[in-house]
């Protein structure tokens, strides 16, 4: 029979404005099935933390060491609500034996894609030069270009860059595609791939594709994958769409490219340092879009990872090991 479970839910740090939807869509999700409480900061740490079963950290970023050593014997599952953890101390959860999970890629993948192809989108159109032709009332200018044809270079074949292929291929863009598992041949005849390769083959496709776009995790490996010698190999009427991790792209590198004009333009979601600095050079480019690091912000995936936080609790309540562990 399954437990009832004490789960407390940790709202971002920083943000309480992101308890909508983030927040309220885990409580509806778990409903009454487990006792569930919002973490308090103005109040006691070590009580909110008596009894507790489940952590669900809304961000990641929430946890602190002082709450695992609170929370270590007892607590069965720490939940973080997101894809990403390199912002998050895991070898301290291992040294403390608490299993913690993610929400991994498939659970954003969608939101991720959609914004990868505004940006493409935006970028072909000249959509901010398209703007300043408006507020000068200057109309039938830039001249955009159409995406029939044009090859789509995709770093990171998971979730989002799958998804991605998938929204690319009826525009009539010609799709390459890099990973480092091999892309099966289901996948390269079900996406329509010109050309599928792993990790030695990076090179190739940035070097070909008219758009890059990346969409890989954060790691040792990944950390400025597309630097100055890789954004050198970049067509000068390239473009570069990073919606994944900012600290892939070495961004003093990726400055001076935009801004001496190597190449094309950027659409950028994330940064290595976020906020980022109002200043630099890039966000006055008219080459460039931009956006809040709100590529994987939507309805949609905030009901998903809250509906993975909910059954990962009922699994614990069950005796099950829960699903998407990253401490293992």
């Amino acid at each position: 029979m399954s437990q009832r479970l004490n789960i407390l839910l940790l709202p971002h740090p920083l943000r309480e404005s992101l308890f909508h939807p983030w927040g309220e869509d885990v409580m509806a999700a778990i409903g009454d099935r487990h006792r569930l409480r919002v973490y308090d900061p103005s109040q006691d740490l070590a009580r909110q933390f008596e009894g507790v079963d489940v952590v669900i950290d809304q961000s990641g970023s929430a946890g602190t060491r002082e709450m695992a050593d609170l929370a270590a014997g007892r607590c069965r599952l720490w939940q973080v609500l997101g894809t990403g953890v390199d912002a998050f101390d895991l070898d301290y959860w291992r040294s403390k034996n608490i299993p913690v999970a993610n929400t991994p890629g498939p659970f954003s993948g969608v939101a991720l894609a959609e914004c990868a192809m505004m940006f493409i989108l935006m970028l072909t159109r000249k959509y901010p030069v398209t703007q300043t032709h408006m507020q000068q009332e200057d109309f039938y200018e830039p001249v955009g270009l159409e995406l029939v044809g044009v090859k789509l270079g995709i770093i990171g074949f998971g979730a989002s860059g799958c998804e991605l292929a998938r929204r690319a291929r009826p525009f009539g863009l010609k799709i390459l595609a890099a990973d480092v598992r091999e892309i099966t041949r289901d996948e390269v005849q079900h996406f329509g791939l010109e050309f599928a390769g792993k990790a030695e083959d990076i090179d190739r496709i940035v070097a070909e594709s008219d758009i890059l776009s990346v969409h890989l995790p954060l790691n040792s490996e990944t950390r400025h994958i597309i630097d100055e010698r890789r954004l050198g190999l970049m067509k000068s009427s390239a473009f570069l769409i990073n919606v994944a991790r900012g600290a892939l792209v070495d961004e003093q590198a990726l400055s001076r490219a935009l801004v001496e004009g190597s190449i094309a333009g950027a659409g950028l979601d994330v940064f290595g340092k976020e906020p980022p600095d109002p200043e630099d050079p890039i966000f006055k480019l008219p080459t460039v879009v931009t956006t809040p690091h709100i590529a994987g912000v939507t309805d949609g995936t905030s009901r998903k990872r809250a509906r993975v936080a909910a059954d990962n609790a009922d699994r614990v309540a069950a005796g099950l090991e829960p699903l998407y562990r990253v401490d293992l």
